[in-house]
């Protein structure tokens, strides 16, 4: 089969399309015949040999992916040969075949395309998992998101609004801003041209962010923190930007704050059952048309590695797919 082949922890671009072999079918397991993966940003460091795991060379990268089930291993109950599926493997997704876990693949409905499938699974599960069980973000609550325009957080805006809370989007440039208004956000702040700390304070009132969900890290996330309100909540999701913060616990002590890290990977794999429950409330969502995954560009397999390379520029608006087979449907 055609795959992104990862031979050696390397910068992205020494990754290689080329032949591998086709997964083979195992107990517990699903082979999935992908019509399309989306690009996440721990691909980018996986490849790089930056993230907590080191999957074996020679390795397939892609944690995310929507096609339809092929074969079904012994023990597998939930699914049938020619199901509609996503699934978040880890590893294996840019590839024309993709060996999953069962606990970890998610049925689709018919309506669902499988550029649209595949942009759901990490950006909502993730942000879902961090405003609800998390944060147990509340009605009228004042939600400031930092990336925004990323994948996790316009489904962050997203899940904010139907949460009921005002939300605040921070990012980068105008046009990021433009497109996290259209995606619901009530008040936009450009953190380059824009002291952070004084204008979440000023449309805030002097009260403060009741909640700050911050997947990017480095030099913003302490303004954040400042702006917080009494008892507010700070969530820990990622480190986009490269660099982890360091932060003075006293900032926690005043206003009596809250730093919670959110490990969706690990809760899901705790909690699976939970998991299924909030993915059948994200899909049910996308069907009302309350969620609308922002799809900014659909790439062939041949032009993967752009992707991965644009995503780990931080150039990228919403997600990036990958549109591996566009025979499937």
């Amino acid at each position: 089969m055609k795959a992104i082949v990862c031979e050696k922890f390397a910068p992205i671009g020494e990754l290689k399309l080329a032949e591998f072999d086709r997964p083979l079918i195992k107990d517990g397991h699903v082979l999935i015949e992908v019509g399309a993966a989306s690009v996440n940003f721990p691909d980018s460091l996986i490849v790089q040999g930056l993230y907590q795991n080191k999957p074996p060379l020679p390795f397939v990268p892609g944690h995310e992916l929507c096609g339809i089930v092929r074969e079904v291993g012994q023990g597998v109950t939930r699914f049938k040969v020619s199901d509609r599926v996503v699934a978040t493997p880890g590893v294996g997704a840019f590839a024309e075949f993709a060996l999953a876990h069962e606990d970890k693949v998610i049925a689709i409905p018919a309506h669902m395309s499988m550029i649209q499938g595949a942009a759901i699974t990490l950006t909502y599960g993730t942000s879902l998992h961090a405003l609800k069980n998390i944060a147990r973000l509340q009605a009228g609550e004042r939600l400031l998101v930092l990336g925004a325009s990323g994948g996790v957080g316009l489904a962050a805006i997203e899940l904010g609004k139907l949460m009921g809370a005002t939300v605040i989007a921070a990012a980068s440039t105008q046009g990021k801003l433009q497109v996290c208004e259209s995606m619901g956000a009530d008040v936009l702040i450009n953190y380059e041209t824009e002291d952070l700390k004084s204008r979440i304070k000023e449309v805030t009132h002097s009260v403060g962010a009741d909640v700050v969900y911050d997947a990017v890290g480095g030099k913003f996330s302490e303004a954040a923190l400042r702006a917080l309100a009494w008892r507010g909540r700070f969530l820990v999701v990622g480190f986009a930007s490269g660099e982890i913060p360091k932060i003075a616990l006293n900032l926690a002590l005043l206003s009596e704050r809250s730093l919670m890290g959110v490990f969706w990977g690990e809760w899901i794999r705790r909690e699976p059952l939970a998991h299924l429950e909030q993915m059948d409330f994200i899909i049910e969502q996308v069907r009302l048309g309350h969620l609308n995954p922002k799809v900014n560009e659909v790439y062939a397999l041949k032009d993967a590695v752009k992707a991965i390379e644009q995503l780990a520029m931080r150039k990228a608006i919403g997600k990036l797919v990958i549109q591996v087979n566009s025979n499937i449907h």
